[in-house]
């Protein structure tokens, strides 16, 4: 999804299993923001595209996200 809207993104692996995981959504200096938490079973692939586009739609409309007000009428066209 990250590179559907070409942003840069980082995937962290642990050999430890940890639950829940959580997506952040950060941009430059900022404090990153949670936008998605998984504890155990994971939703299918689509679902959890729509739930991360579903919250960087609500995070586009905050002062602070300027870029994802940019990309506002593109996560709208996905949901």
């Amino acid at each position: 999804m990250a590179s559907r809207f070409k942003m840069e993104f980082e995937v962290r692996t642990f050999k430890k299993k940890f639950a829940p995981i959580y997506v952040y959504y950060a941009n430059g200096d900022d404090e990153p923001v949670p936008i998605y938490c998984v504890s155990e079973n994971p939703s299918s692939t689509d679902e959890v595209c729509a739930k991360l586009r579903n919250m960087m739609f609500v995070l586009s409309f905050h002062p602070k996200h300027s870029a994802l007000r940019q990309m506002r009428g593109e996560l709208m066209q996905f949901s």
